[in-house]
């Protein structure tokens, strides 16, 4: 009769339940335990402007684009206004101001919305710029955006990490689409510190 060997027994269990714990994790937690144990630090954003950049950096890089003619004021108190060619060939407003950590940007969030929409334009609707939001960012960052949807499968995003930086992209409402761009590390950081 064979001896049964617990040692091995203990370390196939150990190597089963490991197993296990990261196929029960969704392709979004395995990207983002991927990314961020990676080391990689990413901070463009767009126009010249990053992660972690100085709040003073950033109004200078937006005066100097506003001076160009690339950048206006955009129709609320703090936000910046881009027209920009989607891949559809609409053109979309794009409007965005970040939020700042010790002055420095941790997260920067940007609403896209169609010049010629207007509700009775199905073509122009959210479902339609999602996607085209989702083909201007794979165009900017690259592929390998995947789709997330929360429990009850009613909302939906877009979600792409490069070590430190995550983008999601999803619909806020009729005419608009929100994404945000994020040093995920620090906004992890800032969450748990907040008060509840």
């Amino acid at each position: 009769m064979k001896r049964l060997n617990l040692k091995s027994l203990s370390k196939g269990l150990i190597s089963f339940a490991l197993l296990a714990l990261v196929s029960c994790q969704s392709d979004y937690q395995k990207m983002e335990a991927r990314e961020l144990s990676s080391g990689k630090e990413v901070n463009d954003i767009f126009l010249g402007l990053e992660l972690g950049m100085s709040q003073k950096s950033f109004y200078e890089v937006c005066w100097d684009l506003n001076k160009e003619g690339v950048l206006t004021n955009g129709p609320t108190e703090l936000s910046v206004e881009y027209k920009a060619d989607m891949p559809s060939g609409n053109l979309a407003f794009m409007r965005f101001f970040p939020k700042f950590n010790e002055k420095k940007i941790y997260l920067m969030p940007v609403e896209f919305t169609y010049e010629a929409f207007a509700p009775w334009n199905e073509e122009l609707n959210s479902d339609v710029l999602l996607e085209d939001v989702k083909g201007l960012f794979e165009d900017w960052y690259g592929k390998g955006f995947i789709e997330v949807t929360d429990k009850d499968q009613t909302k939906k995003a877009w979600v792409k990490v490069d070590g430190n930086r995550r983008i999601r992209i999803f619909k806020k409402h009729i005419s608009v689409v929100r994404a945000e761009i994020v040093d995920l590390p620090l906004y992890k950081t800032i969450q748990t510190e907040q008060p509840s």
